[in-house]
């Protein structure tokens, strides 16, 4: 991802044919980088709340439609992924389609940052 100046990448492991694969059906494909990694693209701005957590290709909170990306990882202060509030991302369906959204500001306080997204397929 690139904010600013800063360009800043991570590794994501994923055994398919292409990118294509892992995305055009819709299903759920789970990763384990882990929140610090996701956060690290963002850097110390980084908003992502503290439970859910769940990552990987083509995620969505059940109970938010535009709560969703194509490759990221989601945040929410329930215990749960029902309504998930923050996400770092790719392809989201969102007004910030890569970048880092958290629209609970009550308890967090409100960030979108917006990035330039790349990603690199080998």
């Amino acid at each position: 991802m690139k904010i600013g100046n800063q360009i800043k990448f991570i590794v994501v492991n994923k055994q398919a044919n292409s990118l294509h694969e892992l995305i055009a059906d819709g299903e759920y494909r789970a990763n384990t980088l882990g929140r610090n990694a996701w956060e690290s693209l963002i850097g110390s701005q980084a908003s992502l709340q503290s439970n859910c957590n769940r990552e990987g290709f083509n995620f969505g909170c059940t109970s938010k439609v535009f709560a969703k990306a194509r490759i990221g990882i989601f945040g929410n202060n329930e215990d749960d992924c029902n309504s998930c509030n923050s996400r770092i991302g790719f392809g989201s369906g969102s007004a910030n389609p890569c970048g880092n959204l958290n629209t609970n500001g009550l308890l967090i306080g409100w960030h979108n940052i917006k990035a330039m997204g790349y990603i690199l397929v080998q």
